[in-house]
């Protein structure tokens, strides 16, 4: 059988390809159907090319339905709609990397689980108390989920930076209260102001240089710098008197610095409501329209937040 699937070309170019796909292997299942997120590690291959290293493979943010099943498989049966794999109509996939999505009304764009499970990592680097002080810096789409979850925490206070002014007013759609837009303030005052909340931990999801600079800046002395964006490129740079006076501690709050198997509560929170994708996903399309909203958003299309692939045959 056929399966409709892309790759990335070194200029970043998204080409549409058709490739032959067998039976599922021994401990494999196949997959059709569903949808695929548009990840920002997407978008810097198709604006950078090679010079993004590594490239983004055809997809990550995937749910299907298992249509065929291999043997020696447990757990997964024809009809089981499924978290995992990429931009493909049919792909065939190891079982244990896949989940079982629960019953639920949500279409599938609006079970887009990979990202939701980085969440869960950023939000489980924390180290969250009640009572503590917090700061968000950048609420794009993953900073938006972010956002979802301290939501549900039992802060003293919760701030929100960007530099968009549309994304501040969708996390106060989200319930935040208190937001800066840094790009309209001068920055002295926005940190002196920031400073004096005594920010016990600061989470900046910008994935920006300027982003990582204002952590540092406003964070309190022993306080958390929770790196949960990804500052894409060769290199980064901090000041060493800043960090070694302020005595934060840094973590890296990547996917592969999970502290559990981030899935399983990312399901059950996206099926109890506590994650909301509804919100969030801006832009759907089949696959065929990919390359087309991916121009879009690299024009810089101002309403963007979360684009999804529909994935029908």
């Amino acid at each position: 059988m056929q399966s409709k699937t892309l790759r990335y070309l070194d200029d970043g170019t998204i080409e549409l390809i058709e490739q032959a796909i067998g039976d599922p292997k021994p401990g494999e299942v196949q997959v059709t159907g569903g949808a695929c997120g548009i990840c920002s590690w997407d978008i810097a291959t198709a604006r950078y090319g090679k010079k993004m290293h590594p490239m983004a493979p055809p997809g990550h943010e995937g749910v299907g339905y298992v249509t065929k099943v291999g043997k020696d498989v447990k757990g997964l049966a024809e009809g089981d709609r499924v978290a995992g794999g990429g931009f493909a109509t049919r792909r065939n996939l190891a079982a244990e990397r896949l989940y079982k999505v629960p019953d639920s009304p949500l279409a599938d764009e609006f079970w887009i689980v990979e990202p939701v499970s980085c969440a869960v990592t950023g939000l489980d680097h924390c180290r969250l108390q009640p009572g503590q002080r917090i700061a968000l810096i950048g609420c794009g789409f993953m900073g938006q989920l972010i956002l979802q979850g301290l939501l549900h925490a039992p802060l003293a206070d919760l701030v929100v930076i960007d530099i968009a002014e549309n994304r501040l007013e969708l996390a106060r759609q989200q319930g935040v209260t208190d937001t800066f837009n840094s790009a309209q303030m001068d920055r002295a005052d926005l940190v002196a102001g920031l400073k004096a909340r005594n920010f016990d931990v600061v989470v900046d999801s910008s994935g920006s240089q300027a982003g990582l600079d204002l952590a540092t800046d406003i964070v309190r002395r022993g306080g958390l710098i929770n790196l949960f964006g990804w500052i894409k490129g060769d290199a980064a740079r901090f000041d060493p008197t800043k960090w070694h006076l302020g005595g934060f501690s840094v973590v890296n709050s990547a996917p592969s610095a999970k502290l559990r198997d981030p899935f399983p509560p990312a399901i059950d929170l996206i099926h109890r409501g506590i994650f909301d994708l509804r919100p969030l996903v801006t832009h759907t399309v089949p696959l065929a329209d990919y390359p087309d909203l991916m121009a879009e958003i690299l024009s810089g299309d101002g309403s963007y937040v979360k684009g999804v692939v529909r994935l029908d045959e």
